[in-house]
């Protein structure tokens, strides 16, 4: 016989509660699971919680009589879980508060509503392939993940947070992103995190040890199979590319100062100061720095129609130094002393500047923020005061695609990634050549000290692990670091800190499964769980 607890099935209980509840205690249930399931990512990392928060995801749409229902559970969970993930974007329409911030409670509230619709709609979608029993998990995963990774590609993309960050931490769990990527990532955590309490919870009988056991190791087997994974590549000896030096610069401008006219010459002459001398603060003038790296649109201009600027770059750079930093460009570049002509484009740029100051290599941008950077539909949205956060009028335009890789003296092949570029999994790399080395520069200090820098970062390390290749990120006011192929950083500024990083560069691994692979990871595990469903489906399991 088996050993039996004497606790009544109190699991079971609350699942037939949350099936049965109605009205606004059911809207209630589903928006504070959905924000809870926010602590999962970064800088909590509390992601044992989504073993509490998903079964009642689950639990929703068991009670929900048709799509309909099931359709405003998924939405009221979405809208729960986007916006205490996305509460820092407010912080961007407070910087030029006169002119932005009346637009704060549509940002900070439409935007998860319209990405809460994707997991209504997989909600939905679920319902109608609903069944008893764990065959239905398979069918919650495959609805939610689909839907995940059309939210990282519909309209642009926006990828932010994606279910599958949660086993991204700690370090060894991380190096499962090189076998599955963020999405294949997602897919898995979608089943293992609600499993072991609906399973529980399906029976009607006190609970035995065997069934917590079994129930347990859905999730178990999977988290240890992982953690073993990462165990075993974190102990690979870790290599640098010879003769390389880098220094990152993290001046930490405040955002409002930092497109005011009165500001530009401070700027730009904090950042060269910055630049000749070491993380002590001891001048050092660069000596054995081959690389420099500044942040995005480093300097509050146009750089190479600046020709002062230019000048004292060549000045301060020794022979051999490379200067890599943001910049914004026209395209085409004014002559000397005019402005630019009607048909300019404006590009959001990774600049690379020689010893002498002269460009030898350039990235433009090709993933534009909306609103940040351009408006969609601007013409009309203009009648209405509508216009993007960043400087200057007019949107930005789109860089080359597919996304080239940069040539940069002494570099491995560089990929340049500005900004939220980094985001996207499986799209980073849009040819056929492998980078050796990633230079992201961005800007996070529109969102303040908010959690937003920090789970940017984060996700920003995930693209090193994916892609087997390490990550350079000069960030104005943090995090700049140094980030090796399996995701650790070697070393980092963190947020709001003024100063400078020394380091080698790291060599790029053997690409990993994912960065062979790509989103084809994912397509094979919903194929896995799509004949699980059935399977389970026929026997009535």
């Amino acid at each position: 016989m088996e050993a039996r607890t004497a606790h009544p099935p109190l699991i079971a209980s609350a699942r037939a509660w949350i099936k049965g509840v109605r009205g606004w205690k059911r809207a209630l249930i589903a928006l504070a699971a959905g924000g809870l399931s926010a602590l999962a990512f970064a800088p909590i990392f509390a992601f044992p919680i989504l073993f509490l928060t998903l079964p009642v995801f689950v639990w929703l749409i068991d009670g929900s009589p048709d799509w309909r229902r099931a359709f405003s559970a998924g939405w009221l969970f979405g809208f729960g879980y986007f916006f205490f993930n996305l509460f820092w974007i407010g912080e961007a329409f407070l910087v030029e508060a006169d002119k932005f911030a009346w637009l704060l409670p549509f940002a900070v509230t439409l935007l998860p509503a319209g990405l809460a619709l994707f997991w209504a709609i997989a909600a939905a979608g679920a319902r109608l392939f609903w069944s008893e029993g764990l065959g239905r998990l398979f069918v919650f995963a495959i609805a939610l993940s689909l839907t995940e990774w059309l939210r990282g590609h519909i309209l642009t993309g926006f990828p932010w947070n994606l279910v599958g960050y949660a086993l991204t931490y700690p370090l060894p769990l991380m190096q499962s992103a090189a076998l599955f990527g963020a999405y294949g990532l997602t897919a898995i955590a979608l089943f293992i995190f609600p499993a072991p309490l609906v399973v529980l919870g399906d029976g009607h009988k006190p609970l035995s040890i065997r069934r917590i056991v079994e129930a347990s190791a859905l999730a178990a087997v999977p988290l240890a199979l992982l953690l073993a994974h990462g165990a075993w590549r974190l102990a690979t000896p870790q290599t640098f590319v010879p003769d390389v030096k880098l220094r990152i610069v993290q001046p930490s401008v405040p955002q409002r100062e930092k497109w005011m006219a009165e500001y530009q010459r401070r700027i730009f002459d904090d950042h060269v100061a910055l630049s000749l001398a070491n993380p002590a603060g001891d001048k050092d003038s660069l000596a054995g720095i081959t690389h420099l790296v500044w942040p995005e649109a480093a300097m509050p201009f146009f750089p190479l129609e600046a020709p002062v600027a230019l000048d004292i770059l060549a000045n301060i750079l020794p022979p051999g130094t490379t200067l890599i930093t943001g910049a914004l460009r026209h395209d085409p570049a004014p002559a000397a002393g005019t402005p630019p002509r009607a048909d300019t484009r404006t590009l959001n740029s990774i600049l690379v500047l020689n010893e002498r100051a002269e460009p030898v290599a350039t990235y433009d941008k090709i993933n534009l923020v909306p609103f940040g950077e351009y408006v969609p539909w601007e013409a009309t949205l203009a009648t209405i005061g509508i216009q993007k956060l960043t400087h200057g009028r007019g949107s930005f335009a789109v860089g080359s695609v597919p996304r080239p890789l940069m040539t940069i003296p002494g570099l491995p092949p560089a990929l340049g990634l500005v900004c939220y570029e980094a985001l996207f999994p499986g799209n980073i790399v849009q040819g056929t050549a492998r980078p050796g080395v990633l230079i992201n520069v961005t800007n996070d200090g529109w969102f303040g000290e908010s959690t937003g820098p920090y789970q940017h970062f984060h996700q920003s390390r995930i693209r090193a692990v994916e892609e087997g290749a390490p990550l350079v990120r000069a960030a104005n006011n943090g995090i700049s670091a140094v980030v090796d192929p399996y995701g650790r950083a070697l070393q980092s500024l963190g947020l709001n800190v003024r100063g400078t990083i020394d380091s080698a560069l790291p060599e790029a691994v053997t690409p990993p499964l994912y960065a062979r692979l790509g989103d084809w990871t994912l397509a094979i595990i919903l194929a896995i769980y799509a004949g699980l469903a059935v399977r389970l489906g026929k026997n009535g399991r």
